[in-house]
């Protein structure tokens, strides 16, 4: 039996000032930083006393912030791993959404979504950013663990999820599993039929 918490980092910096996430080291703000504690005491009460734990955490600043509060209240240090990362946007990260949004290239509604080019230098592909959030997911679950938490951003979260219900990668380019930030989904494996079910999609605490 097998549960995981795919915990979505709570408000950060980036979201207020209106700029291009990505791999922007934004923080969490104050709320965020309160969302996190809640998401962490939240866990507390579902995850049963004296059960192994392990934290898993993009190693950017507002998933360190928010892996950290949980850590502290699961008494376990994170293991940090930049394959959970979001969505790599290049030259666009810490610009205005604006200039983005005037620069981006929408993906065809046919054909190679998964190799397509946004027209952002530097950018990943959404091909390149599954293949290392599979990666990363994998890890995971190579470990033994009963119940495990990943942080990870928004974005990402749409690939862990697809990976854990064995979507191959390239089916990917047209999946989105949209949660409010802050947020957690509650994934199980039962340890009869080994049948992978997404049990709560995007609670927030």
């Amino acid at each position: 039996m097998r549960t995981l918490h795919i915990v979505t980092h709570p408000e950060a910096t980036h979201h207020i000032d209106h700029v291009v996430g990505g791999w922007h080291d934004s923080s969490l703000t104050p709320d965020g930083l309160r969302a996190a504690s809640r998401a962490a005491h939240w866990l507390r009460e579902r995850v049963p006393q004296g059960a192994a734990t392990e934290v898993y955490s993009s190693d950017l600043l507002r998933t360190r912030q928010t892996a950290t509060a949980i850590g502290e209240v699961f008494d376990v240090e994170p293991v940090l791993d930049r394959n959970l990362r979001e969505k790599s946007y290049g030259e666009a990260e810490g610009r205005p959404q604006e200039w983005l949004e005037q620069r981006f290239v929408v993906p065809p509604v046919r054909g190679d979504r998964l190799g397509h080019d946004e027209g952002i230098e530097g950018a990943e592909t959404k091909g390149a950013w599954a293949q290392r959030v599979y990666a990363a997911l994998d890890s995971v679950l190579a470990r033994p663990c009963a119940h495990q938490i990943v942080v990870t951003h928004g974005g990402t979260l749409t690939l862990v999820v697809a990976a854990w219900i064995g979507m191959p990668v390239e089916s990917v380019g047209h999946v989105s599993f949209p949660v409010p930030v802050g947020s957690v989904t509650t994934l199980f494996e039962d340890d009869r039929f080994h049948n992978r079910q997404v049990t709560a999609l995007g609670i927030l605490p």
